[in-house]
């Protein structure tokens, strides 16, 4: 399967357009538990991943009625891109001094569960980086050139998105 560069470009500009509303052509799971997975995805699709059309263990969006878990679930999503070696995208853990703009973090509010995503959407320069110098975008807690560090007390964990295929 050929490897394609992840057009980290294209998905922060889908993160800027979206970050305080929603694409029509998703549904919006703001009611359902929460919006940041769907749109950490979208931002995805935009930088280039194709759908993985794998069932129950895959990555794609069809419709409400017609998606993987992994296309809204934050669990879910870091097991897709940590163990896919298909079709779509795929991340391999890193600190947070690894994270360029396209990047994930997700945040664990409570011990052993990690329940938001967020997209890098902006690190400031150096070897590595403090909190303060990365910048992100998410739903649910519609936010965009949010600091990391507003959010205290969590535990987080990075993603580095190394290609996708």
């Amino acid at each position: 399967m050929p490897e394609r560069s992840y057009n980290r470009e294209k998905a922060v500009a889908y993160a800027h357009q979206w970050a305080y509303s929603r694409n029509p052509a998703y549904y919006d799971f703001s009611r359902l538990g929460g919006d940041c997975t769907n749109f950490i995805s979208q931002c995805l699709h935009a930088g280039g991943a194709p759908m993985n059309y794998t069932p129950v263990t895959g990555w794609f969006y069809n419709s409400l009625s017609s998606r993987a878990p992994a296309w809204t679930g934050v669990e879910q999503l870091y097991r897709f891109l940590t163990g896919n070696k298909g079709t779509g995208p795929y991340a391999l853990p890193c600190t947070q001094g690894d994270l360029r703009p396209g990047d994930i973090v997700q945040l664990s509010f409570r011990e052993g569960t990690f329940g938001h995503n967020l997209l890098v959407v902006e690190v400031n320069e150096g070897p590595a980086p403090d909190l303060p110098e990365i910048l992100v975008a998410t739903h649910s807690d519609d936010s965009d050139y949010r600091p990391l560090d507003s959010w205290t007390g969590v535990t987080r964990r990075f993603l580095h998105i190394a290609g996708i295929r």
